[in-house]
């Protein structure tokens, strides 16, 4: 579970980064969630993009996603959803 504090700091990194993947009318399918969970192992912070196609609201999927790939929502901006997961090799340093 990350604090708040760590929150902080994760959004303030995401800021400078774009969204690598997109959710449109395909759904959350299988190979997307394998996608998501390659690039979390190694970037450990991800943006997702919710189209406005897609059959799924923006908290479900952010909760799906979340749940599949053993991540924790960072926060959900407009139709962007933000994901952090520590990987084997950490990248970043979070604040205690």
């Amino acid at each position: 579970m990350l604090t708040s504090k760590q929150k902080k700091h994760l959004k303030s990194l995401a800021n400078t980064l774009d969204s690598i993947f997109q959710v449109g009318k395909n759904d959350l399918s299988e190979n997307l969630i394998k996608q998501l969970d390659d690039a979390l192992e190694a970037r450990e912070l991800i943006k997702i993009k919710i189209l406005k196609n897609s059959i799924v609201k923006k908290d479900d999927a952010a909760e799906e996603i979340a749940k599949a790939t053993n991540s924790e929502v960072v926060q959900i901006l407009g139709s962007v959803i933000t994901l952090y997961r520590k990987s084997k090799k950490s990248r970043i340093e979070l604040p205690s």
